[in-house]
């Protein structure tokens, strides 16, 4: 009990401990890579930065986010976890704003995206006045983001709360 270790020993402990933290490491990473194949495979999922909107300056989050019949789910990229981290509602979802990124926000971001600010419709009907989430993607997802939220696939029936 009282043996004390030589430096050999020290050397294989070292050694052994480096390729376990190598081996987890090329493990996670594939697991990020086979995780994102298996979100775009499918179809419908565009690379996408999601930040809230309101509460002061939040950083933005890289993720892909998937169309679906009634809502968006938004996943982060470097995640192995399978679920949304956010899903958007379709119904009453509206752009509430436009902008190219600037200032503070060109830190995170390139400048060949389009910032839009996003919210729902209150119960009235009524336009929001303020955005919950803001939405950094390119021009062409845009253009399918924009096309997705005016379009209902054929035969969806959404349901009055």
């Amino acid at each position: 009990m009282g043996e004390q270790l030589n430096s050999a020993t020290w050397f294989d402990l070292a050694e052994w401990l480096f390729f376990t933290l190598l081996a987890l490491a090329l493990v996670a990473l594939l697991g990020v890579t086979v995780r994102r194949f298996a979100l775009e495979r499918g179809g419908g999922a565009v690379e996408c930065y999601l930040r809230p909107a309101t509460g002061g300056r939040h950083p933005w989050r890289m993720g892909c986010a998937r169309y679906g019949s009634e809502e968006l789910r938004w996943y982060r990229i470097f995640s192995l976890w399978p679920r949304p981290t956010a899903e958007l509602s379709r119904r009453g979802l509206v752009v509430v704003g436009r902008r190219a990124p600037a200032g503070e926000d060109l830190r995170e971001l390139t400048d060949d995206l389009v910032v839009i600010e996003v919210a729902w419709s209150a119960a009235d009907g009524s336009d929001p006045t303020e955005a919950v989430h803001e939405l950094a993607m390119s021009e062409g997802a845009l253009t399918g983001f924009l096309s997705w939220l005016e379009s209902m696939p054929p035969g969806t029936i959404w349901q009055a709360d």
